[in-house]
C-alpha cells in the first residue's frame, strides 16, 4: 500500500524567506496573500481526489470541480496535468531538500560527502518507491525531464559532494549518472517490473556512490 501524501499545509503570508524549491519561471514575481491561499486549496482539493481515487484519475476538470472553480482557473495556475502533479509533490520535495541542505547529518551538513551521498541516495529511493505513482506521473516530458527545478536543485546537492570527494573527476558527467540511478522510471521498472526490493536499491546505491568516488587505479610505470 503506497504512503499517502503528507496533510498538505496552508501556506503563509508572504515573508520574503528563500523558497528551497521554486516552481514558477524564475524572475516571477512571488504570489499575492490571495493567490497563494486559492493555489493552497486547489492542491488540497487534488491531494484528497489522488487519496480518494488515485493518480492516474487525477484531471484538471476533477480538480476545478472539487474545488468550486472553474477549469481555467486551474489551468491558469499549473499549465498542464504535470504541472499540477508536480506542484503536489512540491511541499514533500521542500521537506527533503531542507533535510539534505540544512538538517541533521548523515544528510544534512555535519558528516563527510560519501556518507551523505549514501544518506541522500537512499532517502531519495524511499520518497519515490514511497509515492511512486505519483512520482511517475509527475514525470516531466522529454523536453523539461533535466530542467525542472527539484532535478536542478538535486543534480547541484550531488555535484557539490562529488566535487568534495573526488575533486579531479569529471564531476558534472559523474553527478548525471549518479542521478540516473534515481530516476523515477528507472525506479518503477526495478520495482515492479524486475521484483527488486527498495532495500536492493538502496545497496546498489551506495555500491555505486563508493564505486565512483574510488581514486583510479595507479597506473604502472611507464605506462
Amino acid at each position: 500500500m503506497p504512503s499517502a501524501l503528507p496533510p498538505f499545509p496552508q501556506l503563509p503570508e508572504p515573508s520574503g524567506e528563500p523558497v528551497l524549491m521554486e516552481l514558477r519561471a524564475p524572475g516571477a514575481a512571488p504570489l499575492r496573500a490571495d493567490a497563494a491561499r486559492n493555489r493552497a486549496r486547489l492542491l488540497e482539493a487534488a491531494a484528497l481526489l489522488v487519496e480518494r481515487e488515485g493518480v492516474e484519475r487525477l484531471t484538471m476538470d476533477g480538480v476545478a470541480a472539487a474545488a468550486a472553480v472553474g477549469k481555467g482557473t486551474v489551468f491558469r495556475r499549473f499549465g498542464d496535468r504535470t504541472g499540477l502533479l508536480m506542484a503536489l509533490l512540491d511541499h514533500t520535495e521542500q521537506r527533503f531538500q531542507a533535510a539534505f541542505m540544512t538538517g541533521p547529518a548523515p544528510l544534512g551538513p555535519g558528516a563527510g560527502p560519501v556518507e551523505r551521498l549514501h544518506a541522500f541516495g537512499r532517502r531519495a529511493l524511499r520518497e519515490t518507491s514511497d509515492r511512486l505513482d505519483l512520482y511517475l506521473a509527475a514525470e516531466p516530458d522529454a523536453a523539461r525531464r533535466f530542467t525542472s527545478a527539484p532535478y536542478r536543485v538535486r543534480l547541484t546537492h550531488v555535484s557539490v559532494l562529488l566535487r568534495q570527494a573526488r575533486p579531479e573527476a569529471d564531476v558534472d558527467l559523474l553527478a548525471r549518472t549518479l542521478m540516473g540511478y534515481l530516476d523515477p522510471a528507472l525506479v518503477g521498472h526495478l520495482i515492479r517490473q524486475c521484483a527488486m526490493s527498495p532495500d536492493r536499491l538502496e545497496a546498489g546505491w551506495r555500491d555505486l556512490v563508493d564505486r565512483s568516488v574510488a581514486p583510479p587505479p595507479a597506473r604502472p610505470a611507464g605506462a
